[in-house]
């Protein structure tokens, strides 16, 4: 994928703020600090458009990036992060509860784990929640570059199983460090939000 032009639009909080130019959006859903921030970096080839920080819980909005003002790539509050407050849990739980419920230019939300990792409860949370709601999933399974080449096949097979995932749904073993997977995943975001013919 050619990225051509990207850019942060805004941090979101209330419907009234989504972008209202219907371009198809990707949402990026995953536990604090799992990468998502470090996965778009990479998949726009930017080293900084979004904010990656040490401080997991930082993203507390919905932060979109428009992209070769084609999509938008909608970067969700990071779940399961025991320092935020139960309430603003909750809050961020309606917001994004409502979001993938009623958006109508959503087309896919890519969940972020991490690949080192069995995913949490959480993990398995999100994933059926998007399967009772035939919400179209691609499952990203970052940090590759941390463990063995020898090891992947297992770590994803252990992913696989212990979401229960539907085997019609697209797996990517990803590295923000090499840029393992993102040709693979740019592809399936072709294939589900853009008319592949007009972005080759």
């Amino acid at each position: 994928m050619n990225i051509s032009s990207a850019e942060f639009v805004i941090s979101a909080v209330e419907p009234h703020q989504y972008p209202e130019d219907a371009l198809p959006e990707i949402a990026l859903a995953g536990r604090s600090n799992v990468g998502k921030s470090s996965l778009i970096n990479k998949l726009i080839l930017r080293k900084s458009l979004a904010r990656t920080s040490s401080q997991p819980g930082k993203t507390q909005q919905l932060n979109y990036y428009r992209i070769n003002d084609r999509l938008y790539f909608v970067d969700f509050p990071g779940y399961g992060y025991a320092k935020v407050s139960k309430k603003q849990r909750e809050q961020w739980g309606v917001m994004i509860e409502s979001f993938l419920k009623t958006r109508e230019p959503l087309k896919l939300v890519l969940q972020i784990v991490d690949v080192r990792h069995p995913p949490s409860e959480d993990d398995r949370l999100m994933y059926n929640w998007l399967k009772h709601f035939d919400i179209p999933v691609c499952v990203v399974c970052t940090k590759a570059d941390k463990i063995p080449r020898s090891k992947w096949d297992k770590h994803v097979k252990t992913i696989k199983t212990e979401l229960e995932a539907d085997p019609r749904d697209p797996v990517v073993l990803f590295s923000s460090e090499t840029g393992l997977g993102r040709d693979e995943l740019w592809s399936v975001i072709m294939d589900v939000a853009l008319d592949r013919a007009e972005t080759e």
